[in-house]
């Protein structure tokens, strides 16, 4: 188990920790939860050992392996199944040890590196690997491309998804959701609900902690204190743990106060002076309460639109898509629909359907492909873009980017109009003029919704609005969107804020948009369904080898009698050609069983404990057979290359 004794640290001159101790139990998942800033991710480090504590004691079992995700983005041709297989530490170290066993013609070393990769699962490592990367969202193509052909949020995907890979008894989620969309973020709730290790996540879904963790370890004002149970019985258990806090320091409060007038009326009298002393000694050793000083919440509100057109806007057959150097390519088309005032609606859809380029040619981003797109007389659009925190200016200040915003698109406002405002979203004194760039992720979200609220939209476009928003910004943003008198659009993974917010689903899937008729429950059930058509598909594919794409192509006219009888003899002598090809792969595929049935055999024999004369042999015997299947599996693929080259 862990266990945290009386710890202390120090970030600068920042103390983190105040003397927190806090045990966690072998097997439990645990949210950890506290404001921005309260010290969750040092807290990580300090289990990792990125950090020394100043004073207690950390206790973590040495075995136990450690799994998180890296924050840094990773630049590597290496191709995406490859570098989340780097993240199985187990695995590469048995392939390293087989490596250095071969150099050395080590039979005894072979066999222990063949032993340990069968430990390792390294004979389906790879399909786990791709599996991981399939319930993230990436596609069957993007499998093996270079890693540095991403960018930054799915590089992030590709770090989450090597901390899944590595077999750790300890892992450490630090807000893994942020960058997932609500297909990927299902897929991954299930995971984890599965994983047997112990499991800490620091996330600001409600949802998605009250889905997995069983417990919850609350850091505030430097102390760590444990509830059992999820977030929403944690909300419960400390408003009544803050409501008995404060009754106790009430009480205490009225001791104090009748102790110390006993001992102001009688200290100068001497019979009674023995008393007074002793009241005063009373007061001294009393363990002083301190009174419950709940945070202040954060709210907000968006103003008033000025007018609301209705229909805000009308799509009449409308395509949208992108353009690249190969032509244009259009993701969703055929959109007839119209968007009321006051309408609130959730955009739903698998990662890759649509959703963005939808809400970006709408937000005029990107110009519509095809069809037309009418817009309300008056129509103000506030867009929230999933980038629009890498807009904003790192080297300016929020005020900076408040006059520059009043002054290019409006409403105009005096400096201390502006200051004013900002100090609604916590941009107070000298924070004004702070550079952006030292801003949390936090700080930043609360600069571009300031930004959004100022521009008096009547249609709020939001894609992604609150990954690095904290559960108070989140719930004021719930509030503030509730009470809008304009339409809101709102693609999200966060299942509470959609729940709350909409009160209608579009479902944007196979190149069209249509209205979803369910609730989010009825969508899980949907994509839990889909997943399993895929599941189901993919097993009915040819287990030898992966079929070629073939593109689809329209019906061809009906054939004459001649050239069905052309189209037959070249089938024929197609076949007379191949047929020395295809005899040859027959041959490979029961020389591939019966290979892998001889490795099968002896690792079990290695497993149950050969002769200690035998290991080595058995050792050479395992090389063999690799080299073998290698060699067998490339010639494969040679043949069945040169006979898709003689079809063609």
């Amino acid at each position: 188990m862990i266990t945290l004794r009386d710890i202390t640290l120090r970030r600068g001159v920042k103390v983190v920790l105040d003397g927190a101790s806090a045990t966690l139990q072998p097997g439990e998942k645990i949210g950890l939860v506290g404001r921005n800033g309260a010290g969750k991710s040092s807290l990580f480090a300090l289990l990792t050992g990125r950090l020394g504590n100043d004073k207690g004691e950390v206790e973590v079992p040495k075995h136990w392996r450690r799994s998180e995700v890296a924050q840094n983005m990773p630049e590597t041709e290496d191709g995406a199944t490859d570098f989340v297989l780097q993240g199985d530490l187990t695995l590469v170290a048995a392939r390293v040890a087989l490596d250095e066993a071969e150099k050395a013609n080590d039979g005894h070393a072979m066999a222990e590196a063949h032993a340990a990769l069968a430990d390792a699962g390294a004979f389906d490592a790879r399909s786990r690997a791709q599996a991981l990367l399939m319930g993230l969202g990436f596609r069957t193509e993007q499998l093996d491309a270079p890693v540095n052909s991403f960018s930054g949020g799915w590089r992030m995907r590709l770090q989450l998804a090597r901390a899944l890979m590595c077999p750790a008894e300890l892992m450490l989620l630090d807000e893994p959701t942020n960058h997932l969309d609500l297909d990927a973020l299902v897929w991954l709730e299930a995971w984890l609900q599965r994983y047997d290790g112990t499991l800490i996540i620091i996330s600001h879904d409600r949802e998605f902690l009250d889905a997995i963790t069983k417990v919850t370890l609350h850091l505030d004002e430097g102390k760590l204190v444990r509830y059992g149970g999820n977030y929403t019985s944690f909300e419960s258990q400390r408003a009544e743990r803050m409501v008995l806090q404060q009754a106790a320091f009430e009480r205490q409060q009225e001791k104090v106060a009748h102790l110390q007038k006993f001992i102001d009326r009688f200290k100068a009298k001497a019979s009674k002076a023995k008393q007074a002393q002793s009241r005063v000694k009373a007061l001294e050793r009393m363990e002083k309460l301190a009174p419950v000083l709940a945070s202040a919440d954060f709210n907000f509100e968006f103003r008033e639109p000025l007018n609301l057109p209705n229909p805000m806007l009308m799509f009449d057959d409308l395509s949208a898509g992108y353009r690249t150097d190969e032509g244009d390519k259009i993701i969703v088309r055929g959109v007839d629909r119209s968007v009321l005032a006051g309408q609130r609606i959730g955009i739903l859809g698998a990662n890759g359907q649509g959703k963005s380029t939808l809400v970006k040619t709408i937000a005029r981003a990107q110009a519509p492909m095809a069809g037309k797109l009418t817009e309300g007389k008056g129509l103000s659009i506030g867009y929230f873009a999933q980038q629009e925190l890498d807009v904003l200016r790192l080297d300016e200040g929020p005020l900076e980017h408040m006059v520059r915003l009043a002054r290019d698109v409006g409403p105009p406002g005096r400096e201390q109009e502006l200051r004013d405002f900002l100090g609604q979203f916590r941009f107070t004194g000298d924070m004004v003029n702070q550079q952006v760039g030292s801003l949390s992720g936090g700080e930043k979200a609360r600069l571009v919704l300031a930004m959004l609220v100022w521009q008096r939209p009547n249609l709020l476009l939001l894609d992604e609005p609150t990954n690095h928003l904290d559960l108070n910004t989140r719930e004021a943003l719930s509030m503030a969107l509730n009470e809008f008198e304009g339409t809101v659009m709102l693609v999200s993974h966060d299942r509470a804020l959609l729940r709350e917010v909409c009160d209608e689903f579009w479902l944007v899937a196979d190149g069209v948009v249509k209205p979803f008729d369910g609730d989010l429950d009825d969508y899980q059930r949907w994509l839990l369904e889909q997943s399993k058509e895929a599941a189901r598909a993919a097993k009915k594919q040819p287990a030898a080898a992966p079929a070629p794409v073939v593109a689809a192509t329209p019906a061809p006219a009906p054939a004459s009698r001649e050239d069905r009888k052309a189209s037959g003899q070249a089938r024929a002598k197609l076949a007379e050609q191949t047929r020395p090809l295809r005899k040859e792969m027959e041959a490979i595929d029961k020389r591939l069983h019966a290979l892998a049935e001889e490795r099968a055999e002896i690792e079990a024999q290695l497993a149950e404990g050969a002769a200690a004369s035998a290991i080595a042999e058995m050792g050479k015997r395992l090389k063999a057979i690799a080299d073998q299947l290698e060699a067998d599996e490339m010639r494969w693929l040679e043949l069945g290359e040169q006979i898709e080259a003689m079809s063609a």
